[in-house]
């Protein structure tokens, strides 16, 4: 996809093609240690991830208690991943 998201990150525009297998770490917000505790979590992939998102009717607040809960993310860590998941949803759903 050649799309132009000029207010994203390199990683958020790299996310913005089908979810397939991708890997928790793969998400906007989420590096190797988030990405760890993730995984210890049970979210080794990033549809389960968005499964989330999609169960919390994709609200931002929910999703962030998701994210402290599940892995201690921060607010920006939170809502990168969020912004990149509502981007996708947008994008694919």
């Amino acid at each position: 996809m050649n799309r132009d998201y000029p207010s994203t990150s390199q990683k958020q525009r790299d996310f913005m093609e089908p979810m397939g297998d991708k890997l928790v770490t793969r998400l906007p917000g989420i590096g190797e240690t988030l990405g760890d505790r993730m995984s210890n979590a049970g979210y080794q992939k990033a549809s389960q991830v968005l499964g989330q998102y999609l169960a919390v009717d994709q609200n931002r607040q929910e999703f962030g208690h998701f994210m402290k809960d599940t892995c201690n993310a921060n607010t920006k860590q939170s809502s990168d991943c969020y912004n990149g998941l509502k981007e996708w949803t947008r994008e694919f759903l």
